[in-house]
Formats: C-alpha cells, structure tokens, sequence
C-alpha cells in the first residue's frame, strides 16, 4: 500500500511530499516525491492519560470515536472499573479493548481503593500490583493519588513502587498543590508525572525538579490555558491529556483539539506535536508509530496544521477511519456489575440538627479542587434541608457494595431550584452522589439508579431521564453516538432545572474524590482533604 501526501516529520521539523510504503503493518519505506498533493501525513494523537469508563464507553465503543479525531492510542488507568471490580475489571477493559483495532496502553491502577475513607469494591495490595505489572499489556503504575502514603513511607505504597521499579515500568503522579519539600520528595520516591498541576508556578516546579507535565483538559478539569505557556521552553517534558472525558464531549473533539488551541497561540508547530505525538511514546515505551521506517503503521491525514481536521487514520497499516466514517465495529461483550444495596427511605436523608452554621462545599467550574464554606442553615421541623435561594443543596453519597446509611452533606454553586440529579460515576468508588432541592426528589433519585443498577439521573417536577449504565455501574453498553446523544439530553435537563455548570454531572462525579482538596463527601462522611481527615457538618 502506498499512501501520498505532505509528510509532518516532527523530528527533523520538515515537511516534504512523498508517500509511504506500508507492508505488513509497518511502515516499509518513506519515499520523497513530488506530488500534487494538499493533505497531511502525521503521527496519530496520544492522550497520556485517560479514564476510559469516564466515557461511559468500553473500550471498544471509545476507539470507534477516538479514532475520528486522529486519536491512535490512549495511556488508560482503568482505576475506575478496579475500584468497582477489582482485577476482573481491569482484565475486561483489556480484554475488551484488545478486540479492536486501537492501541489502548493500560496501567495498574495503585490505589484501590483510593482511600481507607470510603468504601469500594475491591481491594488491589502490592501482590496484586506485582501481577499486573508482569503483563505485557500493564505499560505503567498508575497514578500514585495517595501521595501522603508516599510521603510518610508507607509499607504497602513503597512495595508498590518497588515493583513498578523492578518491572522497569513508569509511575505516574497525582499531587495536587504538592510544592516545595513535600514534591521533592514525592518525585524522589520514582514518581515520573504529574496531570494535577493547576498554575503555572505549580508546574513549572515540578519540571525544573524532573517531573513530566501533562497538560489536562477535560470535560471538568481544564488546565490547558493554566499551563500552556510552558510548553515553548519545555516541550520535551510535556504531554497533552483529557484524564476525564464525558460522551458529548468526545464527539466533538478531542487530543486535536488542544493542538490546534496551542497553534492558535502561535506555539511552535512542532513542539506542539512532540507533546502529542512523541513524548507519550518515549515516556510509557508505547509500540506506537512516529512516521519512522520500521515503525508500527500508525498515522492520520489532516486537512491542514491548524485545526487538525482528520481526514483518515491508520493503525498498524488498517484504514480505521476515513470520509466522516469510523470502521471499527461494536463487539458483544459480557456485562460485569456490583450493586448490592436496597432502595432507600425518605428518613434515610434526614439530618436532625438545631446548628446555625453548616460546613459547605463549594464546587468550582472547571476544577476537582473544591472550597470549605460556612452558611447558614436552613432547618425545618428539626431537620437540615436544602436551600435554594442562597444555592446551599443537600448532597448523598450513598454505599452501592452494602446497605449504609447515606452520608449527609451541602454543597453550593449547582444551582438546582427543583428536583433533583444523582450519578453512580463517583470517583473513585463509585457510590451513588446525589443532590437536589428536597430529601423527597433526593431519595427519589438515588432509587432509580439502584433499581437500574447504576446510571445517572435527573429528576425534576414534571418529568425523570435515566441514563442506564449496567457496565460495573459506570458503562454504557450502547454505542457512543447514542450515549452520547442521552447524555447531552440530560445534561440540558439538568440546566434547564437550574444548574449554572458547564458540566454539571462530571463536576458531580467528583464531589466525592477524597484526594483532592479540600472539602469533600464520602459515604462515610464529610472529608476534609487538605488535612487528610474528617471533619463535622455542623459548626
């Protein structure tokens, strides 16, 4: 096969007319000729680190969309499904993604479960870590989110390292806010980067002490205009990501898009594609193509260098997409799940409570990070209850592996003024989240999905939309474009009951993640990260 067009060559920082000469998946020989030709021939886009299930897609429902936007491969913590499944869920995400034609690159996810504050459904220790690492397709340790344990020399976080050390495997980072003494150490200990940095200052410690930096831009955390300036002078340490990326969204765009956001800025070309492109490869040891002879067939034509428009992809030689149209088929697979709760009652979210003043999270746009408020309280006949007129909204995450009591919480700046909305998508253990404006719509919530078996959910006066999510509680088993579709219906519901967030169900699914400061809600209760500890609602 022989394919022609303007050839990117991002090492030599030249672009010439030739072909390629693809036999056998590789790339045989790369000819220079000249051609009448306007298209571009470029090593295909990495994200460098991405929660698959946080597409609400398997595997191989992400490919056939990843693919569409020039996207040949993906460095996967599948942290998500292990928190709920344990090593049988990894062993699915692989399995799964190993049926298409996609280059999935799996780590073995190091915290499960990522705190001892909350309850999940597996446990994954440091033997557990030494098996996973002895797979060929285990390319990493993944993020190391429990950075106190690194810091405080603990047991089974140091056997965990080791391991990745002894496998010759990289260990990825998560150290929010982590600066001076505290990352020096952190990145001591063998860890190589860092996707949490959230200022420039923040990140630009962290690579003159040795780290790598990747750029996030998800569907919730958005950290690319935070960061971007660092890449001209330190691109070869840099990598693009979208670390949480909801359906709507990733049929928009995806990796392309942060390159042509980069262009526009008038950021070097070619160190915009060395961060998005090359550095994964080199970093993780990934066995995907540079447009080198020799190398795997992995590749996309463009219609320009500015928006990053793709035209075709290539992977290991196989044509994957072209004219608007993705060839990557949907596979049967078999549906894991845990759910073991029963419904719940209306009392079950009863606070009794005669205080004046509640802690508060305040939820921030565009950030995992969140704030500690002080409110009023807003009591009726001796119970907490929402407020809406000052934005103050009672919050549930509910225990899915057994029956509990739900823990009780307020949060500000969702916005609801009626009902309710409610997600089994709570990083990391993935209990139910719900908010609302009554106990009554709460509860309501939090039983459609335990009677669906995860999903998300919105429930307000007149009407209730349920995306069904039966995978682990965190998947679809339909298609992207469906998802996709359901997904921006009840996204569009949820703003249309009031909530002023970009994104308000992925701002949702972190309003349990413990390891980002400060305040927080488990199903055992209000957390306070900064401090490592927890802390009480009242004042």
């Amino acid at each position: 096969m022989k394919i022609k067009g303007r050839i990117v060559d991002i090492y030599n920082k030249t672009i010439y007319t030739g072909e390629l000469v693809v036999e056998g998946g590789k790339i045989k020989a790369i000819i220079k000729k000249n051609h009448q030709v306007t298209d571009f021939i470029m090593p295909g886009f990495i994200d460098a680190h991405i929660h698959i299930e946080s597409s609400m897609l398997v595997p191989s429902e992400f490919a056939k969309i990843a693919v569409t936007h020039g996207t040949v491969a993906t460095v996967s913590d599948p942290h998500e499904i292990a928190n709920v499944l344990g090593i049988e869920g990894i062993e699915f995400m692989i399995e799964n993604g190993n049926k298409v034609p996609f280059k999935f690159n799996f780590g073995a996810p190091s915290c499960v479960p990522a705190t001892a504050f909350e309850s999940a459904g597996a446990v994954i220790d440091s033997e557990g870590i030494k098996k996973l690492l002895q797979k060929k397709e285990i390319k990493y340790l993944a993020e190391m989110m429990n950075y106190p344990g690194v810091l405080y020399d603990d047991d089974e976080i140091s056997k965990k390292i080791a391991w990745a050390k002894h496998y010759n495997k990289p260990v990825d980072g998560h150290a929010p806010g982590l600066r001076g003494d505290d990352i020096s150490k952190y990145i001591s200990a063998g860890i190589s980067t860092d996707h949490e940095c959230f200022t420039y200052e923040e990140g630009l410690e962290k690579l003159q002490k040795g780290m790598k930096v990747i750029i996030r831009e998800g569907s919730a955390a958005k950290n690319f205009e935070a960061l971007i300036d660092l890449l001209p002078e330190h691109f070869e340490n840099m990598m693009f990501c979208s670390d949480d990326k909801h359906p709507d969204d990733l049929l928009i765009n995806h990796i392309n898009k942060l390159c042509a956001r980069s262009i526009k800025k008038e950021i070097d070309l070619y160190k915009v594609l060395q961060a998005a492109c090359i550095n994964p490869i080199n970093h993780y040891n990934l066995d995907v193509g540079t447009l080198k002879v020799g190398d795997p067939a992995d590749f996309i034509i463009v219609e320009d260098l500015v928006n990053f428009k793709t035209l075709q992809t290539y992977i290991d030689g196989e044509l994957v997409f072209s004219k608007g149209i993705s060839k990557i088929e949907s596979i049967p697979f078999k549906i894991l799940n845990n759910f073991n709760t029963n419904k719940k009652s209306i009392s079950d979210f009863r606070v009794e409570s005669n205080t004046k003043q509640i802690r508060v999270i305040e939820a921030l746009e565009g950030e995992l990070v969140t704030n500690e408020l002080i409110e009023n309280s807003l009591i009726e006949n001796g119970n907490l209850i929402s407020n809406i007129h000052t934005d103050v909204l009672k919050m549930a995450v509910v225990n899915r592996y057994k029956n509990e009591k739900p823990a009780i919480a307020f949060i500000k700046n969702f916005g609801l003024k009626e009902g309710a909305i409610a997600s089994s998508v709570g990083h990391d253990s993935h209990n139910v989240i719900a908010i609302g404006s009554t106990d009554q719509a709460i509860c309501n919530a939090v039983n459609l999905l335990i009677e669906t078996k995860g999903g998300i959910c919105a429930l307000s006066n007149s009407e209730e939309k349920v995306v069904p999510l039966p995978v682990a509680g965190i998947m679809s088993d339909q298609n992207g474009k469906t998802i996709g579709k359901e997904y921006a219906l009840l996204d569009q519901m949820a703003k249309e009951m009031g909530s002023t967030l970009k994104a308000p169900y992925m701002t949702l699914s972190f309003m349990a993640l413990l390891v980002i400061p400060s305040l927080k809600l488990s199903d055992k209760g209000l957390f306070n990260g900064s401090k490592f500890e927890f802390t009480s609602l009242e004042i």
